[in-house]
């Protein structure tokens, strides 16, 4: 089995070196990974220059671009062949909810899954500085399923682990995605050469996070395993907006 690795917290992110490590003795791995933090940057393709293409001493591969960039460049450029399973993460961080939106962890994934191949985008829910090890295992672990049973259909999950050593993690739950209260404002501040500059304020918590969430989920020590597609025809409003411009 071939899979490829990326992430979207830089290619020296503890959490992809931990799932390099914890996946390199069951399958032959190659990792493509932006050279720098890239969280938030979703699903965007570098249009307007060239991509550079380096290898690490670690022998990972790294990209001047986004996630979405490394895997897409990789599968239709540098690898001989197509890769059976793409996995992103671990991400330090949770990608729950509306977070899968803005998330370069789950678009890395995305991008794998629109290309043909498997995907797994896999995050640990942690704020702090983390133990990577359970949610490497749990990598493993749906790897190894994945191998001795493959999915018969295209499949995109997103993985949810929470920040538990791994003997406390109580299982895994297949789960939908919640919703998050609306984002906090934006934050306001002076430069020293008094120009205004804006952060971007804080996600909402939870809104949407009852049974059957993945933030119900890991809040009660599960995996979440959310299974994605990117379909977004809203369907129900198909006949509606019809009638409405026939008006």
């Amino acid at each position: 089995m071939r899979i490829l690795l990326s992430n979207d917290d830089g290619y020296f992110a503890p959490g992809l070196q931990a799932l390099a490590a914890a996946l390199s003795d069951v399958a032959k791995i190659d990792v493509v990974a932006p050279e720098r933090d890239r969280s938030g940057a979703s699903n965007s393709l570098t249009l307007d220059r060239p991509l550079s293409l380096r290898r690490a001493a670690s022998g990972f591969h790294y990209v001047n671009g986004t996630p979405t960039d490394c895997v897409h460049l990789a599968v239709t450029g540098m690898l001989d062949e197509l890769p059976d399973m793409v996995v992103s993460g671990i991400n330090h961080g949770a990608n729950m909810g509306d977070d899968t939106i803005y998330s370069g962890t789950v678009a890395a994934a995305t991008e794998g899954f629109l290309l043909g191949v498997p995907a797994i985008a896999i995050s640990l829910v942690a704020k702090g500085a983390s133990d990577f090890s359970g949610a490497a295992r749990i990598a493993r672990e749906l790897v190894e399923r994945y191998q001795r049973d493959p999915v018969r259909q295209p499949t995109l999950l997103n993985v949810n682990v929470p920040d538990l050593p791994f003997d406390q993690i109580k299982g895994i739950r297949v789960t939908r995605l919640g919703k998050r209260h609306k984002a906090e404002p934006v934050i306001k501040s002076t430069t020293p050469r008094n120009e205004t500059v804006y952060w971007v304020g804080a996600a909402g918590g939870a809104q949407d996070a009852g049974e059957g969430t993945d933030f119900h989920a890991v809040a009660n020590g599960y995996v979440s395993v959310t299974p994605l597609q990117i379909d977004l025809t809203h369907v129900g409003q198909i006949a509606g907006i019809r009638d409405w411009l026939a008006q």
